[in-house]
């Protein structure tokens, strides 16, 4: 119980800002169904309760914006509408955490209305999308956004799922008193909306014979770690600050078990948050959730399976000093789909190895741009492909581990404004690009290694490294940047 309890807090403090796979589970233990009676009694579903819900959520964030923050954006009219359904689309200029996080995480918002109302994972899919639509039609007085459109619901998916699912995992309706209170609290962190539907229809104070939970106890695994990270700009001169880091590793699931498998079964997720004069508070964020899947090889030991996979990649920083006075990456990919194969041998002399690789569409990422610089943008916008690969090797039963994986991620800005003398005299409110025309290719390797120091304490170090090349179709010359991350810290595996 403490331990559900335990990733609960940490997962709300954390969802406040992987690629690495967690090391191999050498013994996974077994997953325990959700009882028939709590998925008969939270399977049902309630249409209208979830879409007042979804009205009242977009009514009460206008309202913030239009009366206490008085946004620009808020003033509304049956005029403004007319004028959004008439204009279209266009691409916006609000900075990289707002468009490619914030909006994600409100369209996880929207997602759990309908996961608390008792759709399942493709219905709720479906709160996601209206819930971006009516906003950025209804309750804006500025254009609607091509990349909110996509980026909300679609990265909504990823993160409501990840948080519906760890609210589960905290809640247990057969607890008492301020046991009840404290899960009823943390899963209100967790998923904000599961929570507010729960206080509507008295769930949360309701005493049941059974504990709730929609997913049984999945196999799962939790790592945090804390330490240093050392962060070098090799461009144009070097440029080094050291600050303190904090990483969440969570495996939910069993990699190799995906028969009768429904979406985010498994998935991994990681969170890098920092503490550092210059550098953004949520360094790094990575969803990988399993969608379907199918196995190719089970003989024992040795296994492969492959299926299609949604991902969620955030990677931010900014400018360290005077020396270098340039942001050294900025990359996210909060729209991405592919296919995956994922692969276990057999042990070994003590050791044992697993292996995966991805192959994925891009439908909308952003990467920092070296010119386009508007209102509060400083990246373009573009679609493209991704890959990915690694190895973990497991020593001596978790006594020794080493990962290193492989990134690449190639990205297409293909509406772009030409120069900066023409943007100039642009109205940014209405310029419509993605950015410069470019093609951007970004490459992030790291390598890892942990050596057990107690029963579940590791001694970790990382090294990582982000490269960027852009080339800017002959308008600019093209330009590239390397960054390295070493991190030492001390691991704690609950």
């Amino acid at each position: 119980m403490w331990r559900t309890l335990v990733l609960g807090i940490i997962l709300a403090l954390g969802c406040l800002s992987t690629e690495a796979q967690p090391p191999i589970r050498l013994f996974v233990t077994k997953h325990l169904p959700a009882d028939s009676v709590d998925l008969q009694y939270y399977g049902k579903k309630h249409f209208l309760r979830g879409a007042a819900t979804l009205l009242t959520l977009n009514t009460g964030v206008w309202s913030f914006d239009r009366f206490i923050k008085h946004g620009d954006y808020s003033y509304i009219s049956f005029h403004t509408i007319k004028e959004n359904f008439k204009h279209g689309f266009y691409w916006d200029n609000d900075e990289l955490p707002t468009n490619m996080f914030m909006h994600p995480y409100h369209g996880n918002l929207y997602f759990n209305i309908g996961r608390a109302n008792g759709f399942n994972f493709w219905q709720s899919s479906l709160f996601a999308f209206s819930g971006s639509f009516l906003w950025e039609f209804f309750m804006e007085c500025e254009y609607p956004s091509t990349n909110d459109i996509i980026a909300t619901p679609v990265g909504g998916m990823a993160l409501g799922e990840v948080m519906f699912r760890a609210s589960d995992l905290v809640l247990n309706d057969e607890s008492r008193g301020w046991q009840r209170f404290g899960r009823e609290a943390a899963a209100f962190l967790i998923s904000p909306m599961r929570g507010v539907t729960r206080i509507l229809n008295g769930d949360a104070w309701r005493h049941r014979s059974t504990t709730g939970r929609q997913f049984g106890i999945p196999n799962i695994v939790l790592e945090y770690s804390a330490g240093v990270r050392i962060l070098e700009f090799k461009k144009p001169f070097l440029d080094t600050g050291v600050g303190y880091t904090s990483e969440l590793n969570i495996e939910y699931g069993d990699r190799f078990e995906v028969v009768n498998a429904k979406p985010y079964d498994y998935f991994t997720f990681r969170l890098d948050l920092n503490i550092h004069s210059s550098q953004p508070v949520l360094g790094q964020l990575n969803i990988m959730g399993r969608l379907i899947g199918c196995d190719l090889v089970d003989k024992g030991e040795q296994k492969l399976n492959v299926g299609l996979y949604q991902h969620f990649d955030y990677y931010d920083s900014d400018t360290i000093s005077s020396v270098a006075e340039a942001v050294p990456y900025q990359l996210a990919v909060p729209a991405c789909f592919g296919g995956g194969i994922m692969y276990r041998g057999q042990e070994k002399n003590h050791w044992a190895f697993d292996a995966f690789a991805h192959a994925n569409a891009v439908v909308l990422g952003g990467v920092l741009s070296d010119h386009y610089h508007v209102d509060m943008r400083d990246y373009n916008m573009g679609s493209g492909f991704s890959v990915k690969s690694g190895i973990n090797l497991v020593f001596s039963r978790d006594r020794f581990s080493f990962s290193a994986i492989y990134d690449y991620y190639r990205l297409f800005t293909w509406k772009g404004q030409a120069s900066g003398e023409k943007m100039s005299q642009e109205n940014y409110h209405t310029l419509n690009a993605q950015g410069n025309p470019s093609a951007t290719s970004f490459m992030i390797g790291e390598t890892r290694a942990a050596l057990r120091l107690f029963e579940r304490l590791y001694l970790v170090g990382s090294f990582s490294i982000y490269h960027r090349s852009t080339h800017y179709n002959a308008l600019y010359p093209p330009v590239s940047t390397t960054t390295t991350a070493t991190r030492l810290m001390l691991s704690y595996k609950f």
